[in-house]
């Protein structure tokens, strides 16, 4: 399938999460732009990504999915902008458990591979979409800076 080399430490600790009973895990590598899909310890499927900019980083930590909207409607101060082509929120919506912080489509597919983001994960609409229906409320995503980060070889989107 895909090459992965992983830090000594994220070897052990994906051990354990594994072995407490979880089978799916997300691990952004922010610094790569990649997004990768562990199901069972091993890797199904690598996306690409775009990452928060410099101003307005995405977060570095663990969470979990919390949400998971079809169509979402995007809100922020005196805009509402509803589901279509116009929507920066793209064609679906998994929320971090982090106060405005997700996993989310766009309407901006170049901005993909670069730091363009308010600090959400933008993927492509049909990669989000793919990504959606393989993941459930309560699946841990981890955002790895590059002094953590899991490196991800080959395949990608």
């Amino acid at each position: 399938m895909q090459a992965i080399k992983i830090l000594a430490v994220l070897v052990a600790a994906s051990t354990e999460v594994f072995a407490e009973g979880g089978t799916r895990r997300l691990v952004v590598n922010l610094a790569d732009r990649k997004i990768a899909l562990f199901e069972d310890g091993r890797v199904v499927k690598v996306y690409s990504i775009a990452v928060g900019k410099h101003s307005t980083p995405s977060p570095n930590g663990s969470f979990h999915i919390v949400s998971r909207v079809v169509k979402p409607t995007y809100y922020k101060p005196g805009k509402v902008v509803p589901a279509g082509p116009a929507n920066p929120l793209g064609t679906r919506w998994m929320g971090l458990g982090f106060k405005g912080y997700g996993i989310h489509g766009t309407n901006r597919p170049t901005s993909i591979g670069k730091a363009a983001s308010h600090g959400c994960i933008r993927m492509r609409n049909q990669d989000v979409e793919d990504l959606f229906e393989r993941v459930e409320v309560g699946d841990p995503v981890d955002l790895l800076t590059d002094e953590t980060a899991i490196t991800f070889s080959g395949g990608g989107q």
